[in-house]
């Protein structure tokens, strides 16, 4: 639940749900984000969720803080949210040229790394929060025994489409990017077009994702399309 809203800076309020990192405080979150967004409150020109805060914007020459707080606080978030959230299919090749950490993850986890696929392959992901890079999605929980820390030295540029994990997150980079996740493949899917003014995030908060292995040949035909 909502715990505390106050200032950031002259323009944004900062709404804290806690401490925790996990699904049921970021459903919260989501929550008070779509009712914010469907509610179009006049003078809100940016909403910002992330794993348990929420930074709302608003144009200071249309409304103030003080407006803003009352209106967030009286919100109605009972009504059904998850009609917007959608479950999507991604498809991740783990061929070797694209699983450019198999040989790191074998050793930190002890695992083959076809124990690792099947164990990240067997269970659906709730998309927590999009940022770092435009459209990157951070998706969890993933199982216990693939949690790990990020490269001691991130790459400069990790390929775009790269899937990867870290701690009790994965994630799939929209751009080439530097980076320091473990990546065990790569999608031919287009997570982030910024050909789309309206909304060019193929994956938003709340949104449940379905990895499926598929083989180089797979990817490659999906890539000529």
């Amino acid at each position: 639940m909502l715990k505390n809203i106050s200032n950031l800076g002259d323009a944004a309020l900062y709404c804290d749900f806690g401490i925790q990192v996990n699904k049921a405080t970021n459903l919260e979150v989501i929550k008070y984000f779509n009712t914010i967004r469907e509610k179009k409150i006049k003078g809100i020109n940016n909403l910002t969720p992330s794993y348990n805060k929420l930074i709302i914007s608003f144009d200071l020459r249309v409304t103030n803080f003080s407006e803003i707080k009352n209106k967030v606080e009286n919100l109605d978030t009972t009504i059904e949210q998850n009609k917007n959230n959608k479950k999507i299919e991604v498809p991740v090749c783990c061929e070797e040229n694209f699983a450019l950490d198999k040989s790191r993850l074998e050793k930190k986890l002890n695992l083959s790394y076809q124990e690792i696929l099947t164990k990240f392959f067997d269970k659906d992901y709730f998309c927590y929060m999009t940022g770092f890079i435009a459209g990157m999605p951070f998706l969890g929980d993933i199982d216990e025994n693939l949690r790990t820390q990020r490269l001691e030295t991130p790459r400069v540029k990790v390929p775009q489409g790269s899937v990867g994990i870290t701690e009790q997150f994965a994630n799939i980079y929209t751009f080439d990017s530097p980076g320091g996740w473990n990546i065990i493949g790569n999608t031919p899917l287009k997570v982030f077009d910024d050909s789309k003014e309206r909304d060019p995030n193929l994956i938003n908060p709340g949104d449940t994702i379905i990895f499926k292995k598929i083989s180089r040949q797979e990817y490659e035909s999906s890539n000529d399309k």
